[in-house]
């Protein structure tokens, strides 16, 4: 596991191969996958956490199933920029995945992608314009938003 910079990040991952995209949360991942050129995510899953090697089992599973070469993993910064603890857990998360699981994660590319207001903004998008009820939207913000995450990486992959 190698968390790189967008360009380094970009260079890593081979022709063709999807990207996943995650929305850690507390207790739910929200998860979201691109097509194979890059071009458009879509939510994928949504991982009720239980425990972390349970947890990047399933991970590594979508990853398998979709046959993805790289993870772009949501970072919520603080609106002045600042890392808070969502960002240090997230940054262990990455960190953890290599060090308890080599086996799986020693050649996975990993970006990190600043998701301030992904959540919000997912949120008053199912309000606004779909009227989805309090109860569907708990089951939809967090895989939705890690597709927001993943969408602004790719526009951004694509300027490269």
């Amino acid at each position: 596991m190698a968390v790189l910079e967008l360009e380094a990040f970009a260079a890593a991952l081979p022709y063709g191969s999807p990207v996943l995209g995650l929305d850690l949360g507390e207790k739910t991942i929200g998860v979201a996958v691109s097509d194979a050129t890059r071009t458009v995510a879509s939510p994928l899953s949504l991982i009720r956490k239980t425990k972390f090697n349970e947890d990047v089992a399933a991970i590594a599973a979508l990853m398998k199933s979709r046959r993805a070469a790289g993870v772009v993993i949501g970072l919520p910064y603080n609106m002045d920029g600042t890392e808070g603890a969502r960002c240090q857990s997230n940054r262990a998360f990455a960190r953890n995945l290599a060090r308890l699981h080599p086996e799986t994660w020693a050649d996975v590319p990993i970006l990190f992608w600043d998701e301030r207001l992904s959540t919000a903004a997912v949120d008053r998008m199912l309000v606004q314009e779909h009227d989805v009820t309090r109860a569907r939207r708990a089951e939809l913000v967090d895989k939705i938003a890690a597709a927001w995450i993943l969408q602004g990486a790719l526009e951004r992959l694509r300027m490269i």
